[in-house]
């Protein structure tokens, strides 16, 4: 759970220890946000029970967004989608021989009825998908809300004052 030890709105999971790495920007991103998460290891394969009692007492736990986490053959936000009705954002890890190619489309290409919103390989997803549970939330919370136009204003900011190095003018 995040450091102020309050009920959870955000779940991550992820598929193993390692993914972590990755999974720790979406973490960082929550924080800044000040979204309270819990984070931890679940397998489809290998904790398939845990995983669905994970996903169908969510809701009743408290949460609002699950945000899964795998590689490979990258079943764990299905799996946990098939289990609740929360919205469940999908994020492909890249892992040898595929690179990612193989989570990205075990992650996206789900069934008609058990939707998984599937973001990009890796780190970018893990951001964007933190991200996009924060505008999921920031639907009933003003706060919130607030917040995110304030991030996308300095976000602006950083690109129309980047200045080129040895840059001239054309025309």
């Amino acid at each position: 759970m995040s450091p102020a030890q309050v009920r959870p709105l955000v779940g991550i999971l992820m598929g193993s220890k390692s993914d972590w790495e990755v999974m720790r920007q979406a973490a960082e991103v929550l924080e800044e946000f000040g979204i309270p998460y819990e984070a931890r290891v679940l397998s489809a394969h290998r904790t398939p029970r845990e995983t669905a009692e994970y996903a169908s007492t969510a809701e009743e736990r408290g949460l609002e967004v699950i945000i899964a986490a795998a590689g490979m053959a990258a079943h764990l936000a299905g799996a946990i989608a098939a289990h609740t009705t929360l919205p469940v954002l999908g994020v492909p890890l890249a892992a040898p021989p595929l690179n990612g190619l193989d989570s990205l489309l075990s992650t996206v290409m789900m069934p008609k009825g058990v939707p998984v919103a599937t973001f990009a390989v890796g780190p970018t997803g893990a951001v964007n998908a933190a991200l996009f549970a924060a505008q999921i939330l920031a639907r009933q919370r003003a706060e919130l809300a607030a917040k995110l136009k304030e991030y996308r204003q300095r976000q602006a900011e950083q690109i129309l004052t980047t200045r080129l190095d040895n840059a001239t003018a054309v025309g």
